[in-house]
């Protein structure tokens, strides 16, 4: 008997040493299978462990699944390694191996993890499905290959044919989830599932049935007839076919239009229809227009750029013909606008000396106006355009700097434009020459610095009429000027600073006038006539400084103590006559006597020389208030508090002792403080004249050389305050939470309370809020018992004051503006932007948008609801990119007039 047991251990250890595994029952060690020559033991015609006689997958004269059960030399290709938690069943015989609970092998490329998988190596197939326990079916089959991955409630895959069945798929190609039924994996290249959903909402809020369909992973999904169901009810809309893209790049492809139906005298027509092109990984371009049946129509480009680790950006250009009313009849116009805005950045790993940037925003005066399809409202409130072009390089090693830019500014109203093409300026960092070993700088010698800047400018003032036209070029106006200046400083009276220095300019103009007096006409004709002219200046001064504290101590109380900081400053400067030298004389009328003075450099870009003999003194004044604050606990040991009382209270005047009369220069001040923990910001400014005016015979004013009798001898001519204040929910919860205080926020910041840009052609229906605008909360759940509601004001209050000493003081203008937003709930936002003129006594431009957070669907409408701007747009779309066109918008542009 022990012979014979002896015998059978050693069968069964050659047996499974020749078969390459050993049994393992209840364990959770990994096992790896190596990979299998050829096998000794006979192919079964009949397998137990699939027993369903109806599943295609065991017809071996119909289903190519289990046809490589007749081929006994092609076997599994590679290592095979299973783990599982409960055990791990090995049948030797069948040659099948069963995994149970937290299943998983790998193969290849392959992952699969479900509750319940069986391996047959006779048939290279392996069959997954879940567990049912208390909590229903669990542990259903997840199965990835590559960068493929799927969901289902159960597979048959085969190893050898890469083909699968697969029961109830759930899988995602790119932003598209799949639901389906029953699917055939024939390759890696192609897929047919039956009964199938596709949605980008994987809580199925919505999704597009249809009986069958093919898809090719990483590249599209094809279906038939399909409907599109929402929350599972089935709506009239009805597609023929479909094709959804779901590559991982980007792909040309058409742009869906939106169709207007008459909102605006432009009749019927449709906007944004155009095509997308995917050029490459870096740059993409798409092109878009609008048509309307009374012969309207615009044209749009827009490209973005994107080379990593180097710079990015994006382009667009727009232009709209646009016709109002019918031709022939009285109110017919036609108007051709366009604009043009272009954004670069470089990335500062590409270059550390050198950095080039672009923002650009030029075009037509009346564009964001007169536009039907992009509703700007920051840019119909403003009246100006401006674009900056920019390149700097550092020369390393050296002390000097170069910055060439192009500048474009253009008033909207007037229709002025002026160009720099380009300006460029070359700067020397100052420099001691006299410094001592290593850089020391103790006396005033080796404190002695030299600086130099050279600018240089090619100036074009035009209109828009001749923008981009050879007259445009006629009026141009070149120049260079150079400067340069040694300062230094010492100590006198250990407590003053004293601040010598001198500065030298010389000017070079590449173009100047001539004045000549016209006989027949009686008028003075100027020419300006191109050559090289230049002028030099230079001027002297010294100022002397110092700081004076005082403390005012407290005894009682949470105050402890009040400082003022006072710095006062008086400088001496001196500048000779240069203009004099450089006059010129023309007769002005018929009488000979009837003289006009003049200079050739008086229309250049630098001006002409300076005038007039300056020997003034300068005198100002700067205060500072804070305040030192014990904390509300008596026991505490916190630090007392330092609180700015007052940030600046400024005044400056000067005193010509050359003038021979008007020698005071008015009085400048300013103030500003922060109250109420930082949140309100107030600032106040003005103007002091300590003449009197009056009013000459023209009727212009004139200041006389005679002082106001009034208290202290000052006449306000001009104040202006502005106050912001920004608070919202959030602050409430910090007092509550004894939250620190938010260093961050500046109350000088201007708050948007313009409000955002309304624009159509955002496919996806989202508003600009502005560059404080926070990364939404994606995972946001809604509370339904004592929910908080988040809020935001924000708060504008400005005014100002004008007198011109004849007619009495005015408030000029007078106005309250306030913006915010209120988050009804997680998934519902309120925004809105108004303000109060007072003193004309009406609401300024008031805008309100609402948005509601759909899951997979976006809501939005924008509403401004009195006004030349009034209008609205309404948007609802899914979220997703691939079916961004499953959305429905209407929109009511203002009222435009052309002229």
């Amino acid at each position: 008997m022990q012979t014979n047991l002896s015998y059978i251990l050693l069968f069964c250890i050659f047996f499974f040493t020749k078969l390459g595994f050993s049994q393992d029952i209840k364990t959770t060690k990994k096992i790896t299978i190596p990979l299998i020559e050829k096998d000794t033991i006979p192919l079964r015609k009949t397998d137990s462990t699939f027993s369903i006689k109806k599943d295609s997958l065991l017809l071996k004269n119909r289903d190519s699944i289990s046809l490589d059960s007749i081929k006994p030399k092609e076997t599994i290709e590679d290592i095979i390694t299973h783990v599982a938690k409960d055990y791990t069943i090995q049948n030797a015989k069948n040659k099948t191996v069963t995994l149970y609970n937290e299943a998983n092998i790998t193969y290849t490329d392959i992952d699969l993890k479900a509750g319940i998988i069986v391996v047959d190596y006779i048939k290279n197939t392996l069959f997954a499905k879940g567990i049912i326990d208390s909590t229903g079916y669990t542990q259903r089959p997840v199965f990835k290959q590559g960068s493929e991955e799927s969901e289902q409630d159960s597979i048959i895959y085969n190893f050898k044919s890469k083909k699968a069945l697969i029961y109830g798929l759930k899988t995602k190609q790119g932003e598209m989830f799949t639901f389906g039924e029953k699917t055939k994996r024939v390759n890696d290249s192609t897929i047919y599932v039956r009964d199938i959903k596709f949605t980008t909402s994987e809580k199925l809020d919505y999704y597009i049935g249809t009986s069958k369909a093919k898809i090719i992973p990483g590249k599209k999904i094809i279906v038939g007839g399909s409907l599109l169901y929402i929350a599972d009810i089935p709506t009239p809309i009805y597609l023929p076919f479909a094709y959804f893209p779901i590559t991982q790049t980007s792909v040309s492809g058409f742009l869906i239009p939106a169709f207007d139906t008459g909102s605006s005298d432009r009749g019927i027509g449709f906007q944004n229809g155009g095509y997308y092109f995917a050029i490459n990984d870096y740059v993409d371009l798409g092109i878009t227009g609008d048509a309307y049946s009374n012969g309207s129509w615009g044209f749009r480009a827009s490209s973005n750029y994107n080379k990593r680790y180097r710079f990015n950006g994006a382009f667009n250009f727009s232009f709209e013909n646009n016709i109002n009313g019918i031709r022939g009849f009285d109110d017919y116009s036609k108007a051709n606008n366009f604009n043009i805005r272009w954004n670069h950045n470089q990335d500062t790993k590409a270059s550390p000396n050198s950095r080039f940037t672009a923002s650009v925003n030029l075009g037509s005066s009346k564009f964001f106006r007169e536009s039907q399809n992009q509703f700007n409202v920051a840019q119909t409130q403003t009246n100006t355009f401006n674009s900056s072009i920019n390149y700097s390089k550092t020369f390393v090693g050296t002390p000097f700097n170069l910055n060439v830019t192009a500048q474009h500014q253009q008033n909207t109203n007037t229709e002025q434009i002026t160009m720099t093409l380009p300006s460029l300026n070359l700067n020397m960092n100052r420099i001691y020459p006299f410094a001592g070993k290593d850089g020391v700088k103790k006396n005033p010698i080796q404190k002695m610095g030299f600086n130099y800047t050279l600018d240089g400018k090619y100036l074009i003032n035009t209109t828009d009429d001749d923008f981009l036209t050879a007259k445009m070029f006629e009026t141009a106006r070149a120049g260079m000027q150079h400067k340069t200046g040694t300062s230094t400083n010492l100590k006198a009276f250990k407590y003053f600073t004293v601040s010598p220095s001198v500065n030298y300019e010389e000017t070079w103009q590449f173009d100047y006038i001539q004045k000549d007096y016209d006989v027949t006409e009686n008028v003075i004709v100027t020419d300006t006539l191109r050559g090289f002219k230049s002028y030099r200046e230079y001027n002297a001064g010294v100022s002397l400084s110092t700081n004076i504290y005082g403390t005012f101590n407290f005894k009682k109380g949470r105050l402890k103590a009040i400082r003022h900081t006072f710095r006062p400053s008086i400088s001496y400067s001196y500048r000779p006559d240069f203009k004099d030298k450089y006059l010129k004389q023309v007769q002005a009328s018929n009488n000979p006597s009837d003289i006009q003075e003049y200079t050739v450099f008086d229309q250049g870009i630098y001006g002409g020389p300076s005038s007039g003999l300056s020997n003034s003194i300068g005198i100002s004044l700067n205060n500072v208030l804070e305040a030192k604050v014990a904390s509300k606990d008596p026991n505490s040991d916190e630090e007392d508090e330092k609180i700015t009382l007052l940030n600046n209270l400024n005044f400056s005047s000067s005193y010509n002792i050359a003038a021979d009369s008007l020698r005071w220069s008015p009085v400048s001040f300013s103030a500003g403080t922060r109250l109420l923990k930082d949140k309100l910001s107030v600032n106040l400014s003005g103007s002091l004249d300590p003449y009197k005016v009056i009013e000459s015979s023209t009727g212009s004013l004139i200041r006389v050389n005679q002082f106001n009798s009034n208290f202290l001898g000052l006449r306000l001519t001009n104040a202006s305050l502005t106050a912001n204040y920004s608070i919202s929910s959030a602050d409430f919860k910090k007092d509550k939470e004894g939250g620190k205080k938010d260093n961050n926020r500046d109350p000088n910041n201007a708050t948007d309370v313009i409000g955002a840009d309304i624009n159509p052609t955002d496919r996806f229906g989202q508003t600009n809020n502005g560059i404080n605008k926070k990364k939404e909360d994606k995972n946001k759940t809604a509370k339904l018992y004592r929910a908080d509601i988040p809020w935001s004001i924000n708060l504008a209050y400005s005014t100002n004051y004008i007198n011109n000493g004849i007619d009495g003081g005015s408030i000029g203008v007078h106005s309250i503006m306030f913006s915010g937003n209120v988050e009804l709930s997680p998934k519902w936002k309120l925004g809105y932007s108004s303000g109060y003129d007072v003193k004309g006594g009406a609401f300024t431009f008031s805008r309100f948008n609402f948005t509601r957070d759909l899951d997979s669907w976006n809501f939005n409408f924008n509403w401004v609801p009195f006004g030349t701007n009034s209008s609205y747009t309404f948007f609802i779309g899914v979220k997703s990119s691939i079916l961004s066109d499953l959305k429905w918008d209407k929109n009511k542009p203002p009222d435009r007039t052309l002229f």
